[in-house]
């Protein structure tokens, strides 16, 4: 079971490009922690080639006592310079990482869309070569989180594997797999018809089910990057 359980609401959306993103997170600690939690930002500037990957900002949070906590982590837009430039409007993914003792156990994954606001129709029918970042707006899926959570040891010692190391999930900022198929190309792609879906690591933590709304910032049920 998690010591930690969260709802996390996207604030500013749809939003210019060259805003901050901004979530509204809402966190329950069901057991006191040794140490504080880390919350990170990453912004996945190619589908192909995570090289591109942009880790907007990192946070600790603590001191993690049982009980609730909220906060708005708000992390600037990313370096467009370090974004391929076919790859700036489009569909993309961001992702809200939780981490302890830096072993991830919650990762919230949105489709974004980046395109011309509606108020400049000749560039959405012909985009300019270079592009006009002043004029494009973020629309961030916000209804449809892809949800993936990890069982990790906390504060009891991670058990050991047979090649002597330790069991334990991996911390890469990439997009998941099925999170990587999308096309940000094509400016014209209806990010509403994307399908996010939510996602366990152990099929036997069912009972810890948690769905981290968009649009609420109620309690979650108490239990409940790879």
């Amino acid at each position: 079971m998690s010591c930690v359980n969260a709802t996390v609401e996207v604030l500013d959306n749809p939003a210019p490009f060259l805003n901050p993103f901004q979530f509204k997170i809402r966190v329950e600690c069901i057991k006191e922690l040794e140490e504080d939690v880390e919350w990170k930002v990453v912004y996945v500037g190619s589908a192909s080639d995570n090289q591109y990957d942009q880790e907007l900002d990192s946070v600790m949070v603590g001191p993690m006592h049982v009980g609730l906590m909220e906060f708005v982590l708000a992390v600037d837009p990313p370096d467009y310079t370090k974004i391929p430039k076919d790859d700036i409007l489009g569909v993309t993914v961001v992702l809200l990482q939780c981490l302890y003792r830096g072993k991830q156990f919650l990762r919230v994954g949105y489709y974004v869309q980046n395109e011309y606001a509606e108020a400049y129709p000749e560039l959405r029918l012909e985009p300019p070569a270079t592009v006009e970042l002043d004029k494009v707006m973020r629309h961030i899926l916000a209804e449809k989180p892809r949800v993936t959570r990890f069982p990790i040891p906390w504060d009891e010692p991670a058990p050991m594997m047979g090649n002597g190391t330790y069991e334990g999930n991996s911390t890469s900022n990439h997009a998941p797999e099925d999170m990587q198929n999308m096309n940000n190309n094509n400016n014209n792609n209806d990010i509403g018809s994307s399908s996010i879906s939510t996602s366990n690591n152990n099929n036997n933590n069912n009972d810890d089910h948690m769905e981290p709304s968009s649009h609420s910032s109620e309690p979650m049920e108490l239990p409940p990057h790879t």
